[in-house]
């Protein structure tokens, strides 16, 4: 596809894809070479860790095993490494970073979320299509649980990540943030952003699934609610599901955790749920 002819030395590929109304993703996005066998375990992995984020590869491994795949343990890992998942335990932190991450310690525990923009948090996530796969990335109010923003992309690099949290501060600015230990996540580029607008960083523990519980929550409804039920064959698809599940999310549908309002009620209205 041709992008703009018109000052476009001076106009970022970023700024032509939102004046075309396109995304980077769709733009670039070419099917990942992966064989219907790899697929099939890629997604089945995805399910068993959606369910249960503690399970660690010799765990899914086994699972996979029982159901007749044959795969063995270090594919199991080496796999969860592609799709960016972590099983969550005490223990080493598994995920990969670069020389020059930075890490933060976990500035939340013991600490009350009373309003909006207080505490944020952000993740990723692997969202399986027919062909190949994308990575997603949101931020979310925790208070509010409302979302932000989010992105997708064909690959780990911090790009999509920086997009999605220059499009977050655009609405609001937090007081912390906070994340896993990711190499996205400790990477220079994503720190500075963050210091730059006087924004506490913030890292979950090592193997505490609770320090990101909003989050874990989030992913298992989009993908129970969403992913799984339907069948991208495209990345546009893909895209338009997830906006219209995050719509549906933030302004349509009664929280539980918030007395029946929704995110955007709370978030955008002042509502007080307590």
């Amino acid at each position: 596809m041709k992008m703009l002819e018109l000052d476009s030395k001076k106009t970022s590929i970023s700024e032509q894809c939102e004046l075309l109304s396109l995304n980077r993703t769709s733009l670039y996005y070419k099917p990942l070479p992966v064989s219907d066998e790899k697929q099939k375990m890629l997604n089945r992995i995805d399910e068993i860790y959606t369910a249960d984020p503690s399970f660690g590869g010799r765990t899914i491994g086994t699972i996979l095993r029982r159901e007749g795949f044959s795969i063995s343990d270090p594919t199991v890992r080496s796999y969860m490494r592609e799709m960016g998942l972590y099983a969550i335990y005490p223990g080493p932190n598994l995920s990969k970073r670069t020389h020059d991450s930075l890490i933060y310690p976990y500035l939340l525990r013991g600490v009350d979320i009373v309003r909006a923009n207080q505490v944020w948090g952000t993740d990723i996530t692997y969202i399986r299509m027919n062909q190949g796969f994308l990575y997603l990335v949101a931020f979310m109010d925790w208070y509010s649980r409302y979302v932000l923003s989010w992105e997708l992309s064909d690959s780990l690099e911090v790009g999509f990540v920086i997009e999605a949290l220059e499009n977050a501060i655009a609405v609001a600015k937090p007081e912390i943030v906070n994340s896993d230990q990711g190499s996205q996540f400790t990477s220079k580029e994503y720190t500075s952003r963050l210091s730059a607008n006087d924004v506490r960083i913030s890292m979950d523990g090592r193997g505490r699934c609770m320090d990101n519980i909003f989050t874990e929550r989030l992913w298992r409804s989009l993908k129970y609610q969403e992913v799984y039920l339907n069948e991208y064959n495209s990345p546009r698809e893909a895209r338009s599901g997830i906006q219209n599940y995050f719509h549906k999310y933030n302004s349509y549908r009664p929280h539980q955790g918030l007395n029946g309002f929704t995110p955007a009620d709370v978030f955008l209205h002042g509502v007080q749920t307590f």
